[in-house]
């Protein structure tokens, strides 16, 4: 879902709200066999570029899982949506490496919970 500008902070009876990440929107998805999916809302493929997302996946998400959020860089206790920029620019091999311990990408996403009933 895209984030729609409103005219005041209050938010109607029922609605919900969560804090606009400076970074990229991203689906990860991680598969059996070790297939992990990292794509931007354009249906970039991005595992490449931010491989320390990938081997994040593949340490602590069970298989079969998908998530949406937000990939942010931070540097200097702010996010540099910049740096991420060119994190992005560095798509595979070794370039991605170093700048993956340069400046380290999260994926960032809201856990919600829904109660379903009979």
């Amino acid at each position: 879902m895209l984030t729609v500008p409103v005219a005041g902070p209050d938010l109607p009876a029922g609605a919900a709200g969560e804090p606009k990440w400076d970074g990229f929107r991203a689906q990860l998805a991680r598969y059996p066999g070790g297939r992990v999916l990292l794509r931007s809302r354009q249906g970039t493929d991005m595992p490449g570029a931010f491989p320390e997302v990938r081997e994040a996946a593949l340490a602590q998400l069970p298989e079969d899982t998908g998530l949406d959020g937000e990939l942010v860089v931070w540097e200097s206790g702010r996010l540099a949506f910049e740096r991420l920029q060119q994190r992005l620019a560095r798509r595979r091999g070794a370039g991605a490496l170093a700048a993956a311990q340069a400046r380290p990408a999260h994926l960032v996403f809201s856990v919600k919970f829904c109660v379903l009933s009979r």
